[in-house]
């Protein structure tokens, strides 16, 4: 039977309740504040540089909406990157601050930096105070510390002065790297970036061709896949064991954006791949295990490790089905966009206390046993914006030029 997707009113009245849940989320010493399940600042928590960037991002679409409060929410945010999260010493960010303003840990993450940098993208197509300077210096970094000309990836870490890289390489920095470049190519005219994405996503079609569609997610220094790692813990919220199905619909929609931004100068495979990922993480994750749903990792063979539900698994679903529903005009990939936002709708979307459901239960019942409280909205509200609009520019810029339009069909 077929399902009626929402429509391009429920998808903006969404993505408008998403952003009240978050309208307390600015933080006293600067920056965004983790949110409990109620919306509230968890003030125990650090304030994370990942969050705080990722507030801006969400609020400056918002303030391209012409939502009321989300330009001065994003502004707020913006502040704390550029006073409270900036290590003025040494240059850079800090992955995050405790109460007192102290720094928690040393390491300068390209996790990190990869977000400050859409962060400055979409606030300066936002026009938001102090977001060219933003924009600026985090692309200085981005280019003198963590891109590596020499394989067309980035360098995952480095300690606090720049002296020593961590040998570790993870493709989720590489990922919200080819996110963050090719919203700075938009933001800036500089197709620099456009071009250095399409490095990334090459190297993702023969990682995806030599491992069954089932990205490795963590690497040597050399990027030799590490596919043992975390065995042991595999519900790390950074680094997982094993395959991410989150991840390969991630990446799905990430090669289209590519894609779409280079045209002619796109490398090959890069919509062969995108199918690839997304069939292969339909296979191995979805309603695999009993009940509806996303599980969150499987091992090599596709068998799940971690069975439950992470909410942004599932807007990740949705946002790559759209895309490429987009991109090719396959019904199946529309018959999907609507089968799992009723999924959304009956078991992620929270009516009573607000956002989603960050964690569910095998049996779709919330849990946060790796997600506690409702940390940010940055999947759920990409979730109602990216379905209508194009592939390239990205989001910010496409909203600047013209206003959301139809969901899929």
């Amino acid at each position: 039977m077929d399902i009626a997707p929402p429509d391009a009113a429920w998808l903006d009245a969404e993505c408008r309740r998403l952003l009240d849940f978050g309208h307390h989320v600015v933080h006293p010493l600067g920056g965004a504040a983790w949110l409990d399940d109620d919306g509230r600042p968890d003030l125990a928590r650090p304030v994370h540089t990942w969050i705080t960037s990722r507030t801006v991002h969400v609020f400056g679409l918002g303030a391209l909406l012409g939502v009321d409060g989300c330009a001065d929410i994003a502004a707020a945010a913006l502040d704390g990157l550029r006073t409270t999260l900036r290590d003025a010493e040494h240059g850079g960010w800090f992955t995050a601050v405790d109460a007192t303003g102290s720094p928690v840990g040393t390491a300068k993450s390209c996790y990190d930096h990869a977000f400050v940098v859409l962060a400055g993208s979409t606030a300066v197509v936002a026009g938001l105070p102090g977001a060219d300077d933003l924009l600026g210096e985090a692309l200085d970094v981005l280019d003198q510390h963590f891109w590596d000309g020499s394989t067309g990836l980035v360098i995952d870490e480095w300690d606090r002065a720049w002296t020593t890289p961590a040998p570790y390489r993870g493709l989720n920095a590489a990922m919200h790297s080819v996110e963050a470049m090719l919203a700075a190519g938009d933001a800036t005219g500089d197709h620099r970036w456009h071009e250095r994405a399409g490095r990334v996503a090459a190297y993702v079609v023969g990682l995806a061709a030599a491992h069954d569609a089932r990205l490795p997610e963590h690497f040597g220094p050399d990027w030799t896949p590490d596919l043992e790692l975390n065995r042991d813990r595999p519900n790390d919220p950074f680094k997982p064991y094993g395959a991410t199905i989150g991840h390969g619909l991630e990446w799905s929609r990430l090669l289209l954006h590519v894609e779409a931004s280079l045209a002619d100068r796109a490398p090959g495979g890069l919509l062969d791949t995108s199918g690839a990922l997304f069939d292969r993480a339909v296979a191995d994750g979805w309603d695999v295990d009993g009940a509806p749903g996303f599980v969150y990792t499987t091992d090599w063979d596709g068998t799940p490790v971690v069975r439950q539900r992470m909410h942004w698994v599932a807007a990740e679903g949705i946002a790559a089905a759209a895309a490429l529903h987009r991109r090719t005009g396959e019904e199946r990939y529309a018959q999907l966009y609507a089968t799992w936002w009723r999924h959304v709708v009956e078991h992620v979307r929270d009516t009573e206390r607000g956002s989603w459901h960050h964690e569910l239960d095998p049996a779709n019942q919330p849990q946060a046993s790796v997600w506690p409280g409702k940390p940010d909205l940055y999947h759920a509200v990409q979730a109602t914006l990216l379905p209508r609009l194009p592939l390239a520019p990205g989001l910010a810029r496409a909203m600047a030029l013209s206003a959301p339009g139809a969901a899929p069909a």
